[in-house]
C-alpha cells in the first residue's frame, strides 16, 4: 500500500495506520504544525492529516458567534 502523504510504498515495520490508510512514521504528522501524530490519532479533512486539538478544531470545527466559549483551542486560526 502506498502512503497518501508522499506517494511511496509502506513497509510493515514502518507502518502507522490511521483512518483506515497507511503511512510512514515520518509522514504522519499534522499538516498544519508538523506535530508527530501517534498510531490512530489523526483527523483527516480532504486527504490531509491534522491533531485534533487544536489544529483540527481550530480549522474545521464550530464558528461563529460564542462558539466553543470557554474551551481552549476554539479560536480560529489565520
Amino acid at each position: 500500500m502506498k502512503c497518501p502523504t508522499c506517494n511511496k510504498e509502506v513497509y510493515f515495520a514502518e507502518r502507522m495506520v490511521s483512518n483506515g490508510k497507511d503511512y510512514h512514521r515520518a509522514c504522519h504528522k499534522c499538516k498544519r504544525c508538523g506535530k508527530t501524530l501517534a498510531a490512530g490519532n489523526g483527523s483527516e479533512h480532504q486527504g490531509n492529516l491534522y491533531c485534533p486539538n487544536p489544529c483540527y478544531a481550530a480549522l474545521f470545527g464550530p464558528g461563529g458567534f460564542r462558539a466553543g466559549a470557554g474551551t481552549a483551542g476554539s479560536a480560529k486560526y489565520d
